[in-house]
């Protein structure tokens, strides 16, 4: 079901644009936020594969296909770069999508300028923010999904649970990208199973999933595929797309982030992760 959201006219016409226009009351087949970890763990390096790889992925043939193959043939994206419970910085503001165009100029755009690294690492403020901007989205959208990357698990703000169900709550499905390497600073903060993470602590709602990054070679075609498969809700066959898990199994604790912290973050008081 599509949601409105009433906006003033000089609200509309102030959205940021880099592809087609947005329009109030606009419809579109999916309300997509891309909310990327810039968190001080990732080195400089990391940080450009992760933009061009959102760049690649967000221009590809096979992305555009997918929008051309919805109800109404576009898509409305936005995309900010996180780190603590207050940083969020947006890069692309809210664009429909529904040519090669629309989507290079995303991806233009994207290139255009670079990641800086900022401290802590708050999914929970992360989640927040991109409910915020679906809830004031002057769109209308079947679907709202926000997609997540990130190198660690919260150690800061509200517990992460609190915010997915919040946002689980509101018809939003939460995606997740946990990237599984073992490069650049503060390797100490990471864990072993953070896809396991993810899947239980982190995404949840209709048709939710995850896709992990073992290697920074993966990520432009880890991305690409999880645009595809959110954008068409077409299941690709790849491996490791894992689906969100909603049986009682074994406990996990969705508090280790935090509980890492408090055991070493006073390590890092001029250099928070």
């Amino acid at each position: 079901m599509a949601f409105r959201v009433a906006v003033p006219a000089m609200v509309a016409a102030l959205v940021t644009l880099f592809g087609a226009p947005v329009r109030a009351q606009e419809r579109v087949d999916v309300a997509l936020v891309l909310a990327v970890d810039v968190s001080r763990s990732m080195s400089y390096e990391e940080l450009r594969i992760q933009r061009e790889g959102y760049a690649a992925a967000i221009s590809s043939p096979q992305v555009v296909r997918a929008i051309g193959q919805g109800a109404y043939r576009r898509i409305a994206i936005t995309l900010f770069e996180w780190a603590a419970n207050v940083h969020a910085n947006e890069i692309i503001g809210w664009t429909i999508i529904e040519s090669q165009a629309d989507a290079d100029a995303v991806a233009a755009e994207l290139l255009a300028t670079r990641s800086f690294g900022e401290r802590r690492t708050s999914i929970s403020g992360a989640i927040h923010h991109a409910t915020g901007l679906l809830e004031t989205a002057p769109l209308l959208a079947d679907r709202r999904v926000i997609d997540i990357s990130g190198d660690g698990p919260n150690n800061q703000g509200v517990p992460v649970t609190e915010a997915r169900d919040e946002a689980v709550a509101k018809g939003i499905t939460i995606n997740g990208l946990p990237m599984m390497t073992r490069d650049g600073f503060a390797q100490q903060f990471h864990i072993d199973d953070l896809d396991r993470y993810y899947t239980k602590c982190v995404i949840g709602g209709p048709g939710a999933f995850m896709v992990p990054v073992n290697d920074w070679d993966q990520f432009a075609e880890a991305v690409r595929r999880k645009l595809v498969m959110e954008i068409g809700q077409v299941e690709e066959a790849a491996p490791r797309v894992v689906p969100a898990q909603f049986i009682l199994e074994e406990p996990y604790d969705c508090l280790i982030g935090e509980k890492i912290w408090q055991q070493r973050g006073w390590q890092f008081d001029d250099f928070d992760r």
